[in-house]
């Protein structure tokens, strides 16, 4: 009897076999779901997961080729550039990615379950992440800019009367400060020249954060995660702006990967879910976003997801280079939270 049912449950995808030539029985699937296939349970954070993935192919020896071809006689759709990109990025595969992908690979509902469990897991971040512990731990409080204090000068002539005139010269310049970061977006500290804000249109941009002038970039050009990077024609990966009738979609184009759009992960309504780059059309309302102009003149603009109504940003508006973009709770200010789309080239970019 359990012959019987092991036959029917592996039978056809023992057809196609773990090398390709077709000479998998159903009682060789069900061994080789059992036989010590390396599972996801060390797993601390999206790329731990990822790379336990890796491990899990591996282990099977099956090529791209012919998982795609297993997937097939399952009933999934698992396309070998999908496994291609899942396994070459550090972000959480979609879950039917992953649900077929270890399918595939051989082993039972039960490994399976755990699988996706894990994953579900760590996209609601409960599994304890002690690297990120000790990183937050160690990465020190964000200090409050602190304005100048005037000088006093030595002279003994009328110190009330130039200390009176300090303090209206001193008022002086930081409403003309003031006012040029207004008209222009810019950061007038320390003498630099503040930036324009430039609205959005079609075409080739480079997405800038007005409060740190750093723009959208990945991190080493392999994670679809997003970040505040330096500005550069090479960043990866090239953005540009497409119209949703009110509405912007950010595409983006991959040197590795090709063409993308820029979304939220898994479609997360949460405060705190990773912005990122990924396939198009499979996350709906949440790779689809609203500009909204901030100020008068304008600031900036607010990038908010259609699906959550949020806003992207860095927390705590931080001017670190490397943080991440994130989905995150409107400020009234919008500090942290306002963008430039500033004009790309049509020469330059796809380069």
């Amino acid at each position: 009897m359990s012959q019987q049912v092991s036959g029917q449950v592996s039978g056809q995808v023992g057809q196609i076999g773990r090398d390709g030539r077709g000479g998998g029985t159903g009682e060789q699937q069900m061994e080789l779901a059992g036989s010590g296939a390396p599972d996801p349970e060390g797993a601390r954070d999206s790329a731990s997961f990822v790379a336990a993935m890796q491990d899990l192919k591996d282990w099977s020896g099956l090529t791209y080729r012919e998982l795609t071809s297993r997937a097939e006689v399952a009933g999934d759709v698992l396309p070998r550039s999908t496994v291609a990109n899942m396994l070459a990025r550090t972000t959480l595969p979609r879950e039917e990615l992953v649900a077929a992908f270890v399918r595939a690979c051989g082993v039972g509902p039960g490994e399976t379950d755990a699988w996706l469990r894990v994953r579900k897991e760590l996209t609601r971040r409960e599994r304890p992440e002690p690297a990120d512990a000790v990183e937050v731990a160690s990465r020190p409080e964000p200090q409050e800019r602190a304005e100048p204090e005037p000088r006093p000068e030595p002279s003994p002539r009328g110190p009330r009367r130039r200390l009176v005139a300090a303090a209206v010269a001193a008022l002086v310049v930081g409403v003309a400060a003031a006012a040029a970061v207004v008209l222009t977006g810019g950061d007038a500290d320390d003498g630099a020249q503040p930036r324009a804000v430039t609205g959005p249109s079609p075409g080739p941009v480079q997405i800038r954060l007005v409060h740190s002038g750093l723009c959208l970039a990945e991190q080493g050009g392999r994670n679809g995660q997003l970040y505040q990077q330096p500005c550069s024609d090479r960043s990866v990966p090239e953005f540009s702006l497409k119209r949703l009738g009110a509405d912007w979609r950010l595409e983006t184009l991959h040197a590795t990967f090709g063409w993308g759009c820029t979304g939220v992960q898994e479609k997360s309504t949460e405060i705190g879910a990773p912005v990122e780059d990924q396939e198009c059309g499979k996350r709906g309302t949440a790779e689809a976003f609203r500009l909204e102009p901030v100020g008068t003149p304008v600031r900036g603009f607010r990038l908010r997801p259609l699906h959550s109504d949020l806003c992207a940003g860095v927390e705590e508006a931080t001017e670190r280079e490397g943080e991440e973009i994130r989905q995150l709770a409107c400020t009234d200010d919008g500090e942290g939270q306002l963008f430039s789309f500033d004009r790309r080239s049509a020469e330059g970019a796809g380069q």
